[in-house]
């Protein structure tokens, strides 16, 4: 597809003073409302989410993606950030920067994420609970397959031991997408970040498991997109994270066939069809509120503190 959108190039300098490359891509019509911000997978950079921008076909929204740290363009030890907490305020200093940049405010902001990205934003919209419009998830990767036996405590136990090392990924691009010219792209991409940062990887899994057991406390409108054949990442906690959301409006489509580059598909087409559905009903409406006025009674959390408590469930 040929390019309509052209993006500019910029650095975005986050709390703790280390400068993200971004790219911008203008809204094609004048007074712009909405703004979308993308969030590449691991190991990837926002180069490679061009695609999205172009077949979207939403001239009159603004976007957004970054290189997350150690990743693209943006400097430093390739794969390293020091927490995934850093980088889950590096998501929340990016949106609240990228709507202040298009001057809307977060409840205009639609965010679109995939695998590693996809955890980042979910537990930011959990920990964070900000006001955005809604959210789109791609395959996000709440646990990681790791085919090698007892690979995770290996690698706590190896950490402890010899501090911070990288793991290069087993990932092939044909593993990732069936679409040959997206496989040939990330195979000779030299901004592809191949290593990631142990303490990254093991921080991903336990943090993982308590956004998926907690998906409750996240009330945001949210689509949830899952591949079907992915080599990557397990298929049941994405269920679980779903079944657990307690938003008014969710929706989840499995694809069948799909490797887990969800959005770079060979048949995309129909994925792309299901976020322009989404995102123009989000629009469509009014920002939706969640009620919590009963949930000292009724909420999960309620529910939690009886049980805790001895009380009547």
């Amino acid at each position: 597809m040929e390019n309509s959108r052209i993006p500019g190039e910029h650095f975005f300098t986050t709390s703790d003073n280390t400068a993200l490359f971004y790219r911008h891509w203008p809204a094609l019509q004048p007074g712009v409302k909405k703004v979308i911000v993308l969030f590449h997978r691991g190991h990837e950079h926002s180069g490679r989410l061009q695609h999205i921008v172009d077949e979207l076909t939403m001239p009159d929204t603004a976007f957004y993606a970054w290189d997350a740290r150690g990743h693209g363009k943006t400097s430093g030890p390739r794969g390293y950030s020091p927490s995934l907490a850093r980088s889950v305020q590096d998501v929340d200093e990016f949106v609240r920067f990228a709507a202040s940049d298009s001057q809307v405010g977060l409840e205009e902001v639609v965010v679109i994420a995939q695998s590693v990205g996809a955890v980042l934003v979910a537990t930011w919209v959990h920990d964070y609970a900000p006001a955005i419009r809604g959210l789109v998830l791609a395959s996000p990767a709440f646990k990681v397959k790791l085919y090698v036996p007892l690979a995770r405590p290996g690698l706590a136990l190896w950490h402890r031991l010899r501090g911070l090392f990288f793991i290069n990924s087993y990932v092939k691009g044909r593993y990732l997408t069936h679409d040959r010219q997206r496989v040939a792209s990330f195979n000779n991409d030299p901004l592809i970040t191949r290593a990631i940062a142990v303490n990254i990887l093991l921080d991903l899994f336990k943090t993982s498991e308590r956004i998926v057991s907690d998906a409750a406390a996240i009330t945001l409108p949210t689509q949830l997109l899952i591949s079907g054949d992915d080599y990557v990442v397990h298929r049941q906690p994405q269920i679980d994270f779903y079944q657990r959301l307690r938003g008014p409006l969710k929706e989840v489509h499995l694809l069948p066939g799909f490797y887990h580059d969800t959005l770079g598909e060979e048949n995309r087409a129909q994925v792309f069809e299901k976020m322009q559905s989404f995102i123009s009903r989000l629009y469509a409406n009014k920002s939706q509120k969640f009620d919590y006025q009963h949930e000292d009674r009724t909420g999960p959390s309620a529910d939690r503190w009886r049980l805790l408590s001895g009380g009547p469930v």
